[in-house]
């Protein structure tokens, strides 16, 4: 394997998903060199840096830091343009948490922003780079089933954070540009950009069920008080690839959790799990309607390997190579969603302004040394 440089790299948010990328970026991603983390509550940051052996910073020091190449954003949705443009000003490459910008516009500045700098933006989710997405991918571009003709990605979740919630703040899942379309879409969406390419349209319906709700446990701060729902938590909607395939992307958070994944090609079907985690096989049905569970020759599976994505853009820094997380990714993916939301209150099929590339595969065979693969 060649030598890279580590890469010194900070985390600003030090919340809930901060801990299984600090723990990723410290002991599995060997081209990483995870330094500090910082949090607008110093106490948050602090235990991280504690746990991980790092620093406890803030974000002025990791900005003003000249050693620090590359910055990961896990703070609130809402901040994440705010402190991604900053980063990029301070020089920073910076990765950040799903979704990236609030707005395409936000996510076009970025990139133009990153672009005149020569640096890396991008960000979650990574979950297509596991192994059985890159196995799906390999079916898909073999052309052993044929072509995609049809896809089907559909949720359902229960959140009702009304009923469990104890904390002090409103879950994101509520909050405006929250919702299970954006908390969970995203994973979905991005894996079905990676699998067939650019949307070319989309259309559908969402809708705000019961908005106005009571907080119920008694543990909560706001029990008994009003909660407000400002986001989309009934989802369906309708897209057209760029490739020619159709299919349905239906999301609820006012069920019992269900999830369907599958690519319907003109001789047989792929069916996949949840494109939110790394460990799930890969079942597929030839025309014969025999089906059989193939086995993966990629790596990236049997673990929760968030981070990936940083690791990959770290490798594609020193290699000189396209990211796959990169932040064209990430603004097809919110447009094709916000998308659905304006079709809804529009009454029309939006037709998508933004292209992206469909991200590499990795080459298989990389199932022991896993990192190798990003390494090419």
């Amino acid at each position: 394997m060649k030598e890279f440089k580590k890469m010194k790299t900070a985390l600003i948010g030090s919340g809930m998903i901060s801990g299984i990328y600090l723990e990723n970026m410290k002991n599995r991603y060997k081209i990483l060199d995870l330094v500090g983390c910082s949090d607008i509550i110093p106490e948050r940051s602090k235990k991280r840096a504690e746990e991980y052996g790092i620093k406890q910073m803030t974000n002025e020091e990791i900005f003003a830091d000249p050693e620090i190449e590359m910055v990961v954003n896990t703070t609130y949705p809402v901040a994440h343009f705010e402190v991604a443009k900053a980063a990029l000003e301070a020089g920073k490459s910076v990765y950040t948490e799903k979704m990236t910008t609030m707005t395409v516009d936000e996510s076009t500045y970025l990139i133009d922003l990153a672009k005149k700098k020569g640096l890396f933006v991008g960000g979650a989710p990574d979950t297509f780079l596991s192994g059985a997405f890159q196995t799906a991918r390999q079916i898909i571009d073999s052309g052993i089933l044929g072509k995609p003709v049809m896809v089907e990605a559909c949720l359902s979740r229960s959140y009702h954070h009304e009923r469990f919630y104890s904390g002090d703040e409103k879950r994101f899942a509520f909050c405006p540009h929250g919702g299970i379309i954006f908390d969970m879409g995203s994973y979905y969406m991005t894996a079905l950009v990676f699998l067939l390419g650019a949307v070319k349209r989309v259309c559908g319906f969402t809708q705000i069920r019961d908005p106005h709700r009571t907080y119920m446990n008694p543990d909560s701060p706001h029990y008994g008080e009003e909660m407000l729902v400002e986001s989309w938590n009934n989802t369906s909607g309708t897209l057209e690839f760029e490739c020619g395939a159709i299919g349905n992307f239906t999301f609820t958070s006012e069920s019992v959790g269900e999830n369907t994944f599958k690519i319907f090609c003109t001789n047989g079907m792929i069916d996949l799990g949840d494109p939110n985690n790394y460990e799930h096989s890969v079942r597929i049905m030839n025309k014969k309607w025999e089906s059989s569970t193939i086995t993966t020759a990629f790596g990236f599976r049997d673990a929760n390997f968030r981070g990936l994505g940083v690791a990959d853009a770290a490798y594609a820094i020193r290699n000189d190579r396209a990211p796959r997380c990169s932040g064209e990714l990430n603004r097809h993916v919110l447009e094709a969603t916000l998308g659905i939301v304006e079709s809804s209150e529009t009454g029309r099929t939006y037709e998508m302004k933004t292209k992206c590339e469909r991200p590499a595969p990795f080459e298989s065979g990389y199932t022991e040394n896993e990192e190798l693969v990003l390494a090419i």
